[in-house]
């Protein structure tokens, strides 16, 4: 049963929250849907995916401080993913000469193959997940929820400043 299903009496919630459960159980369910995928016909997990497209976005290499922030995660949880990824010879660590603790984290032209024949399937299956809504659809969905966005962040923003 998803988050929206839970939802007893639906009728009684407020549309805003029954649209917030919508929204998120459709994220998930995409969200799985790339996960089948990427194991399916790549071998890999999502958590690798994004750490090769923050690489893929930055040709001159990540150190894993700023693998950490651009992911939202642990040093501890890049490290044991660049780990897997150089066994593998789809990432290396270059050394900063600047700073001989450091290092710089970049895609090998195998890892860039890879990501880019990764990227094609995920895109596809983005484009899939929305493929009952036509273009015009997509396009209002796409600007009414950047005004939720803008809104949200606004009022995020308001509350931090006042605290």
């Amino acid at each position: 049963m998803d988050l929206e299903a839970r939802l007893q009496g639906g009728a009684q919630h407020p549309q805003a929250l029954r649209l917030w459960l919508r929204l998120l159980t459709c994220s998930q369910l995409i969200e799985k849907q790339v996960r089948v995928g990427l194991r399916e016909q790549f071998g890999t997990t999502l958590p690798r995916f994004d750490l090769m497209a923050q690489l893929e976005r930055a040709p001159e290499g990540l150190k894993m401080n700023e693998l950490s922030k651009r992911m939202m995660v642990t040093g501890g949880n890049i490290t044991g993913i660049t780990d897997q990824l150089v066994g593998e010879g789809l990432v290396e660590r270059v050394e900063v000469a600047a700073d001989r603790r450091a290092c710089r984290i970049c895609l090998t032209p195998k890892g860039r193959k890879q990501f880019i024949d990764m990227a094609k399937a995920h895109e596809g299956w983005i484009v899939q997940a929305f493929a009952a809504l036509g273009d015009k659809d997509v396009a209002t969905l796409h600007r009414l929820l950047g005004r939720v966005k803008e809104h949200t962040k606004s009022t995020l923003n308001t509350a931090l400043d006042q605290a």
